[in-house]
């Protein structure tokens, strides 16, 4: 749909940016489009500019002398002129925390530099096609009171316009999220692999070399029982029969430590499938496994003591035709989600006796039948009310507070298991006895295809 068709005026937009160039160009390309664009190059001129003329949308940057984009962006919401402007920010910055910061303090969209033509003219629009459907929506609704029979189906459909650019909205910010994870993931694993392979490597010749030094001291010792004063002094001092006995010890804890840090370098590499779109055949133990890895700090405290207990349950599964990126996802959004509410203060607030109760995420895996399997995540936290259960898996509904949640991954996580892989999540949970989260999931997505247009789902 193309926004300039929604609107009787040309929209207005506002550009934020130290760099002349950048400034120029952004500029110059939104103008040929035929917005009015108005440019400044620091973040007081652009408070003056919104509240003097507030545009329809500001382009806004985040690395600025003496007032950076986080805060100007802080300064519109809070001034009850400029809070409703939408605002998208741009930068080379390409941290998942920068982003995270970015919709935290009241961003809409998120452009890393460099930027493409079609990828803010896209956002631009669509951020601009959201504001003007909530704006004619509001008017639909005002004339409803003259005539509500007539004008409910419109406002209805509007609606459901605007719901669907914001799962839309939803999706494309958990998807750049997740994304960004991903190649920090990789990247992060590439890096180890490479010193970490060079010390596996070397283990096996420093331990021949070590046993024929020692070896060879042995000969020395029977040949010539009878050292020299300084070299039996030697031999006490370092303690040499001690140093015999524990040096291969040595070299054996430093091969199995090479090898765990092989075993965490795969499970990244697993879990940085993130990015992958097309259909492979994985073993889904490998996915939940990887994902653990990543949680691992979440689950032990800072003396690396576990805090919350994973139990395995793992079936005999055959490998699954999935999405694999997009399953690591969800099991990402749903153990955070059970780790979370067992550190949640209602935990400890209920009249339950949790003091004998280890804080416990049980993972099961059953094969269901010759074409489905089941993934069932429990916890033993307070549980999820019969009201909340109804809404848990709603775009933007959370019950965080301000600030600390989007209300995304949950939703997210049920497009992704319904949509894309034709499959089932629910939620079960009774206060006070905790919650499972059941993921339901053809084995081939061929099945998929074939429940679909024959039975109407699995």
């Amino acid at each position: 749909m193309n926004s300039q068709k929604l609107a009787s005026h040309v929209a207005n937009l506002l550009v934020v940016d130290d760099t002349p160039d950048n400034l120029r160009l952004l500029s110059t390309m939104l103008s040929d489009k035929g917005y009015k664009v108005r440019g400044v190059i620091n973040g007081e001129m652009a408070l003056k500019a919104a509240r003097s003329t507030p545009p329809d949308l500001i382009l806004l940057d985040i690395t600025m002398p003496q007032m950076n984009g986080y805060e100007v962006c802080q300064h519109l919401k809070a001034d009850g002129r400029t809070s409703g402007i939408p605002v998208i920010f741009l930068s080379a910055l390409d941290r998942v925390l920068d982003k995270v910061k970015a919709f935290a303090v009241g961003g809409v969209d998120y452009i890393t530099k460099p930027f493409h033509l079609e990828e803010v003219l896209a956002r631009v629009e669509n951020q601009l096609t959201i504001q003007r459907l909530q704006k004619k929506m509001h008017e639909q609704n005002a004339r409803l009171q003259e005539s509500e029979a007539k004008e409910r189906n419109k406002s209805q459909q509007l609606e459901l316009a605007l719901q669907q650019l914001q799962n839309a909205q939803a999706q494309l910010i958990q998807s750049e999220k997740m994304s960004s994870l991903g190649n920090v993931v990789a990247g992060v694993a590439h890096e180890i692999n490479n010193p970490i392979s060079f010390i596996k490597g070397n283990l096996s010749p420093v331990r021949e070399y070590t046993e024929d030094l020692l070896r060879l001291v042995q000969l020395y010792t029977e040949d010539f029982p009878n050292p020299t004063a300084a070299i039996q002094e030697q031999l006490e001092a370092i303690d040499f029969a001690f140093l015999r006995n524990d040096l291969p010890k040595l070299i054996a804890s430093m091969s199995i430590g090479a090898d765990r840090i092989g075993e965490i370098v795969q499970s990244l590499r697993n879990f940085s499938r993130l990015d992958e779109a097309e259909l492979k055949v994985v073993d889904i133990h490998e996915g939940i496994e990887s994902t653990l890895m990543i949680l691992q700090h979440r689950l032990k405290d800072e003396a690396d003591q576990t805090i919350i207990k994973v139990v395995k349950e793992y079936d005999d599964l055959p490998k699954i035709e999935c999405y694999a990126g997009q399953m690591n996802q969800v099991f990402m959004n749903v153990l955070t989600n059970a780790i979370e509410a067992l550190q949640s203060p209602k935990r400890w607030a209920n009249d339950v006796d949790y003091s004998r109760s280890i804080p416990t995420i049980t993972i099961c895996t059953k094969l269901l039948s010759d074409f489905q399997v089941g993934i069932y995540i429990s916890d033993n936290g307070p549980g999820i009310t019969q009201d909340i259960q109804q809404r848990i898996l709603e775009p933007f509904f959370t019950t965080k507070t301000v600030g600390t949640g989007k209300g995304l991954g949950l939703s997210i996580s049920y497009t992704i298991v319904v949509d894309d892989h034709g499959g089932q999540l629910r939620c079960f949970s009774i206060p006070d006895q905790g919650a499972t989260f059941a993921i339901e999931i053809p084995i081939y997505h061929s099945t998929k295809r074939f429940f679909e247009e024959n039975l109407g789902g699995l």
